[in-house]
């Protein structure tokens, strides 16, 4: 069973996500909260697999709350998506270093955000979408805060290869298709790579392989 966190300032909208979650048999909503501080209280009571969460919301915005989750190592298994009106929202990207893994529009469609969900409780990054890999593009191509790369050294050949290709928004399946490995073997380099790099899942790798100078955005 998917356990799911909502937190966001409208009433209206929370309500509407979770007659859609709770329909589901695999997925069902444990807490509601209208505020970032309201929400990491109940996600130390809960312990959701994911945290549905807002960027903006009043008393701590969504940014805050996903640090806040990030740096608990009681809440590792709580996976962080972010909601957002827009595609190209520097909040998201803010929300990703921070640690969020992925992130959806609120006018997503009511399949591919029950895919989301599961896709995301999988422990996978939710940035296969173009508009994603875009966003990722726009805003790392002038990092401000960039990284020095300094622990990429420790990474193998081929794990250097698959953080590559996950920041380039490929599946396990498909970095084994590109690198001619099986699938269990891609997803052991990925994992090995996010345990060297200190990532806390597929998305933060992203962020990392793109600040380190290890893949530069499209077009740059």
């Amino acid at each position: 069973m998917i356990r799911v966190l909502l937190v966001d300032d409208q009433p209206l909208l929370r309500s509407g996500f979770r007659a859609l979650l709770d329909a589901e048999d695999d997925i069902e909503v444990v807490a509601e909260a209208a505020d970032g501080q309201e929400g990491l209280a109940l996600v130390r009571q809960h312990l959701p697999d994911i945290a549905l969460v807002d960027v903006q919301m009043p008393v701590m915005d969504g940014i805050a709350l996903t640090r806040h989750i990030a740096a608990d190592p009681a809440l590792a298994g709580v996976h962080v998506v972010i909601l957002t009106n827009y595609g190209f929202d520097e909040y998201v990207f803010d929300a990703l270093r921070a640690g969020a893994a992925g992130f959806l529009v609120k006018d997503v469609e009511p399949a591919d955000f029950l895919h989301a969900m599961r896709v995301a409780a999988r422990g996978d990054a939710l940035l296969a979408p173009s508009i994603t890999r875009m966003m990722i593009s726009r805003y790392v191509a002038e990092p401000r805060h960039p990284g020095t790369g300094a622990e990429l050294h420790w990474l193998t050949a081929r794990e250097r290869e698959a953080v590559t290709l996950v920041a380039r928004g490929l599946s396990n399946d498909e970095i084994a298709d590109r690198m001619v490995i099986s699938p269990m073997t891609a997803k052991t380099h990925v994992n090995r790579a996010m345990a060297k790099l200190h990532a806390r899942d597929r998305a933060q790798l992203v962020v990392i392989a793109y600040e380190s100078g290890l893949v530069a955005p499209r077009g740059h």
